[in-house]
């Protein structure tokens, strides 16, 4: 029998929406697995065990409130939350309580969801680590920034968290700890009252166990319900197509990555369900990585001002150099990497016309031993400023018995397709 603390979502929900299962003993559950977890872990910036479980029995007392009602859930540490400390992951937020909700914060509530506290994030959601380890091997970073929520979910504490992209810091943590993250189609979750550190780029997104409880999570904090998994038979007349695409960046995947590829690759092209050829990105998508990486760091540097200005003692010497690096790219340079990615946005429509999804690399491997590093978003830069779809997906296992993953990646508002297509994908592959 599954304890209560390791039940998907869905699961969990069908259970409280029929009162076959109460709140209180779910949200309890999860606590004592995190009290018990939590000083190795250390996934979490601030809990609330009191007021979740109170939060519990006001709902078990009363009427269902929705999608998410009972579910127990963490909140990364850029989200604004009314009853909480926000810090951002640094010290200068570190007494900080903004006194609201974040959109997305207060709709996951609307909609039921418990909040048990909030979940680590590197500094201002950049690369200098916090104190989150990864749940499979203490020793080696669980991916940034939205680190303790992978990790969270990793490990069984939730079955739910919020994160957030500019760059990888959905798909590239998840695919270090194993889970399932879905980073929505760009502006779909809003983003009102989370730390802003770059308006082209930043993403709201879910982390879960699994295909359809990313769904189940986005649907109800986005409102879009068609968002909900369904078989792909009940969506499509023909089998999915599948481009296989490893991406201008592929010389920097790792052994793991393109063993877990091969074998997806094989498995999917073996399936009848799937049409799978092999996708070419066209010849401007070379530089796009580089125009992401100019984007996010001027946008940082300008979003962050007053950090930089009023705390720069307080900021950790890797972020004071990337802050500086944003503000060594200039007004010519930052305009020319807009106007790139805005050409190559422009041929995304040619490039799905054949295709439904892709499947690329989420990592250049396993997680990287050591605490002092997130890892290398390489492999989720495009996808982030193209503004599309992607969900990483637990394909394997690497040559040290580490996690992972894959992306699924759909046209620009497509999400609905992509999320059936990401389960139809990791239930073949896995």
């Amino acid at each position: 029998m599954t304890a209560l603390h390791q039940l998907s979502a869905c699961d969990a929900a069908a259970q409280l929406a029929q009162r076959s299962l109460r709140a209180e003993d779910l949200v309890r559950a999860c606590i004592e697995h995190i009290d018990a977890r939590e000083p190795e872990v250390q996934a979490w910036a601030y809990l609330q065990p009191d007021v979740a479980i109170a939060h519990a029995k006001q709902l078990d007392a009363g009427a269902h409130r929705g999608l998410l009602h009972g579910l127990p859930m963490g909140v990364k540490d850029l989200l604004a939350t009314s009853d909480m400390p926000a810090t951002y992951g640094s010290r200068i937020y570190a007494n900080y309580r903004p006194g609201f909700d974040a959109a997305c914060v207060a709709v996951a509530r609307q909609q039921g969801a418990v909040v048990l506290g909030k979940t680590v994030s590197t500094e201002f959601a950049t690369f200098q680590p916090n104190q989150t380890r990864n749940p499979f091997r203490l020793t080696h970073t669980p991916g940034g920034s939205s680190s303790g929520s992978a990790a969270a979910v990793a490990d069984n504490m939730v079955p739910l968290a919020i994160g957030t992209q500019t760059a990888g810091s959905l798909i590239r943590p998840a695919s270090y700890c194993g889970v399932v993250a879905f980073k929505p189609s760009f502006g779909c979750v809003a983003r009102a009252g989370a730390k802003l550190l770059s308006d082209t780029l930043d993403t709201v997104g879910t982390m879960a166990r699994t295909v359809p409880d990313v769904a189940l999570f986005a649907a109800a904090m986005s409102g879009r319900h068609a968002w909900l998994v369904k078989p792909l038979n009940d969506m499509l007349s023909r089998p999915l197509r599948i481009g296989i695409c490893r991406t201008y960046e592929w010389s920097q995947a790792g052994p793991d990555t393109q063993k877990v590829f091969a074998n997806a690759e094989h498995a999917l092209k073996n399936a009848p369900a799937f049409e799978v050829k092999d996708v070419q990105l066209p010849a401007d998508f070379q530089t796009l990585a580089h125009a992401q990486t100019q984007v996010q760091l001027f946008e940082q540097a300008h979003n962050l001002a007053h950090e930089h200005i009023a705390h720069f003692t307080q900021l950790s010497p890797r972020l004071q150099g990337i802050l500086q690096s944003g503000k060594d790219i200039t007004h010519a340079q930052y305009d020319a990497a807009l106007q790139h990615i805005a050409k190559c946005r422009l041929q995304l429509p040619t490039v799905f016309q054949d295709i439904d999804v892709f499947l690329a690399p989420s990592a250049q491997g396993e997680a990287p031993e050591g605490l002092d590093n997130t890892g290398d978003p390489v492999f989720c830069r495009i996808w982030t400023v193209l503004h599309t779809p992607a969900i990483n997906v637990p394909a394997g296992l690497g040559a040290h018995g580490m996690p992972v993953g894959l992306q699924v990646v759909g046209a620009v508002g497509s999400d609905a397709l992509t999320l059936a297509a990401a389960h139809a994908v990791h239930q073949h592959i896995t």
